[in-house]
């Protein structure tokens, strides 16, 4: 009795403390809770920041290349010329004559005289003006002796000028264009012979010379990347789910399935130009498959995407509670009944997540299509068919921008930043469909 009493009395609280107040070590740790509340919010600032900072330079950069100067031109059609251009040697320099004239008439038209030469003239325009009004000549004969309005594109030194990319004080030195020019543009701008407009070329056009930089466009690359994906997507998913339900479900846990496990792993840290020789050694130069092909680049990003396709499915089968195989078994379904009509379709919304995270992320690999050749300005059209997309020469959109990067002109790199733009809107769009068809197909217990 008397050693409860003095354990109650031990245990009361000292005099003049109230339960209220709250003590030195309290107060230690509460101020802790709220500086690791301060850092993790600190921390998301900085990557909010920086992200906001990554998109304001992609998208003040590359925003221009989706509009392109163009200069609008009325060209009489005269079948007389036309048959001349047609009969020389050089078709194009009898249209360029005759763009000259149309564009020396517009001028005069609206007040402008040069003293310029219709060789200087046409500095003002696209090299590859006078193919456009040939291939329009040769796709519509019946407009032979009539006068057509065409809006051809205009140089990317013109182009470069109303975009204020390029200034007065840097063309003092340029053999490509005058100061003189640039005074013509000045006052062909509010006449409406020069203007801007949307950049169609850009987003369905090919790749262009140097000299050309206002016709290259992403248009075939896209194309390229395409077909890369329905490889991938052909041969990734069906592979690695099927090996991912075999480890996980059937087989055997021993030393060689625990290797097996840690090399699919590594694999997922290889580096991707690894697997660029790969593909290199083993699809071209022993296979003997065309270089340059979607085919080939679709291989070996399947190879790259299998580790992260596996390694997602793995996990997505193990978060299935094994109630529902023990459910299964219990009613008399068999292992594979057990796996295939209950286990993978509750598995499927992390298996479809995985599939298109690591599709997104063989669509912006670069380095493994540049060892195996599939570089910018290798196709100059569409191909020809579905079965010529995958064997024909083309690009992809990583390796076409990495190559539009690299080049000198200043026009590139605006066209850089906008194939980033549209390669970003693809892995936007591809992530944006992987959550949606989680939420579509995801059950909770």
């Amino acid at each position: 009795m008397t050693d409860t009493i003095a354990q109650v009395d031990a245990s009361a609280p000292r005099k003049g403390k109230s339960l209220l107040e709250i003590d030195a070590l309290t107060k230690k740790r509460n101020a802790a809770e709220r500086r690791f509340k301060a850092y993790g919010i600190a921390a998301v600032t900085i990557g909010v920041l920086f992200l906001i900072a990554l998109l304001y330079a992609i998208l003040t950069n590359g925003t221009s290349a989706f509009t392109q100067t163009f200069v609008t031109v009325d060209v009489p059609l005269e079948r007389s010329a036309v048959e001349a251009a047609e009969k020389s040697m050089v078709k194009t320099s009898k249209y360029r004559a005759m763009i000259a004239t149309a564009l020396r008439a517009e001028m005069e038209g609206v007040g402008v005289e040069t003293p310029m030469k219709d060789k200087e003239l046409m500095q003002l325009m696209s090299s590859g003006a006078p193919s456009t009004v040939r291939d329009y000549v040769l796709a519509h004969p019946d407009a032979l002796d009539t006068t057509v309005e065409f809006h051809l594109l205009a140089s990317s030194r013109v182009d470069g000028y109303l975009k204020e990319r390029v200034t007065r004080v840097a063309l003092e030195n340029d053999k490509n264009l005058s100061v003189e020019h640039l005074d013509m543009v000045d006052k062909l701008v509010p006449a409406g012979i020069v203007g801007q407009r949307f950049n169609w070329q850009f987003i369905f056009g090919a790749d262009a010379s140097d000299s050309r930089p206002e016709q290259a466009g992403i248009g075939v690359s896209m194309i390229g990347s395409f077909f890369m994906m329905m490889v991938v997507l052909l041969l990734a998913l069906p592979i690695g789910v099927a090996a991912s339900i075999y480890l996980e479900e059937f087989a055997p846990k021993n030393r060689f399935t625990d290797l097996i496990e840690v090399n699919i792993s590594n694999l997922a840290a290889v580096p991707s130009i690894v697997f660029g020789i790969l593909g290199l050694a083993a699809f071209i130069q022993f296979v003997r498959l065309p270089q340059s092909a979607p085919l080939v680049g679709g291989l070996v990003l399947t190879l790259m995407t299998l580790p992260t396709i596996i390694i997602s499915t793995r996990a997505a089968l193990k978060a299935v509670p094994p109630s529902i195989r023990d459910a299964a078994l219990g009613i008399g379904a068999s292992k594979m009944q057990s796996v295939f009509h209950h286990v993978l379709p509750l598995a499927m919304p992390g298996i479809l997540t995985g599939t298109i995270i690591g599709l997104a992320q063989a669509l912006g690999e670069t380095a493994p299509l540049l060892l195996i050749g599939m570089v910018g300005f290798i196709a100059s059209e569409m191909p020809d068919g579905f079965t010529a997309g995958f064997m024909s020469p083309n690009s992809a959109m990583p390796a076409q921008i990495y190559e539009w990067a690299k080049r000198a002109d200043p026009a590139f790199y605006e066209r850089a930043w906008g194939g980033i733009i549209i390669l970003l809107l693809f892995l936007m769009t591809m992530n944006i469909i992987a959550i949606i068809l989680r939420r579509k197909f995801e059950r909770r217990w």
